[in-house]
């Protein structure tokens, strides 16, 4: 089945992390930074001032821990009464009716920070400086993604200059739908382990919505009824628990280092 996005049916793109999967290598983390554009961080700046529009949390440690657990988590792309749309007094965050994608207008943001305030996933980051790149690196840059200016918050939107070359690639073929492996965000193409699976979990055929099914499945603070369209998936019941936990804090309790 192709992923629709006109005709009547809506896309719902989201995605399934297997944890138990994920062995913390960052690899993502890179392919996201490359991919858009996101410039590394001044000599000297602090760490909690860098940015991410992912990041690898890793936890374990603690009682009833068999090991350790490493969560890529970015924008969670929440479906209902989505925290950051709300407080945002610019309209410059969005849902996207069609897809489902959460996206940050950078052009009408005016850097109030009230979405990081509100997202409960400390998943969004701010530009503190113009964005710059080492001697030559800028011919290295991706041309389908522009740069964002200093005063805007950065945040995950699935790759979304690949879903405007993948439309662009099907217009050309004289197709309406998109295959569903014809947009895959850099994230999910990275991953060696294949830990990340990327899909229309409206289409409950799709590799995506399969595993979001699973009784191993479970998303972030479910219980807030934001509907997330991150998953993530495992077998320990520990590892599962975190996830009505708050994440980061837990993570960061139970990092060794």
């Amino acid at each position: 089945m192709t992923a629709k996005e006109k005709n009547g049916k809506r896309v719902r793109y989201g995605m399934v992390i297997d944890v138990d999967r994920c062995t913390g290598c960052g690899a993502c983390m890179i392919a996201c930074a490359v991919e858009n554009n996101v410039p590394s961080t001044p000599p000297g700046a602090p760490v909690s001032r860098a940015l991410h529009a992912l990041r690898v949390y890793r936890a374990g440690g603690g009682p009833g821990a068999d090991g350790v657990a490493f969560f890529p988590v970015s924008c969670q792309h929440c479906e209902a009464h989505t925290p950051c749309v709300s407080v945002c007094p610019q309209n410059a965050v969005e849902l996207d009716p069609k897809t489902g994608i959460v996206s940050q207008v950078a052009s009408r943001c005016l850097g109030c920070r009230y979405c990081m305030a509100a997202c409960p996933y400390h998943a969004r980051s701010f530009n503190w400086w113009d964005p710059t790149w080492p001697k030559g690196m800028e011919q290295a840059l991706n041309p389908d993604v522009s740069p964002r200016m200093r005063g805007v918050v950065e945040k995950c939107n699935f790759c979304h200059g690949r879903l405007h070359a993948a439309r662009a690639q099907a217009a050309d073929e004289g197709r309406r739908d998109l295959r569903p492996d014809e947009f895959q965000p850099a994230c999910v193409e990275a991953c060696p382990t294949g830990a990340m699976v990327f899909g229309d979990l409206a289409d409950e055929g799709s590799e995506v919505a399969r595993l979001a099914r699973s009784p191993a499945a479970f998303r972030l603070l479910e219980r807030l009824g934001t509907e997330p369209k991150v998953y993530y998936l495992s077998k320990r019941p520990w590892v599962r628990q975190l996830g009505q936990a708050s994440l980061q804090r837990r993570a960061e309790e139970n990092t060794d280092g």
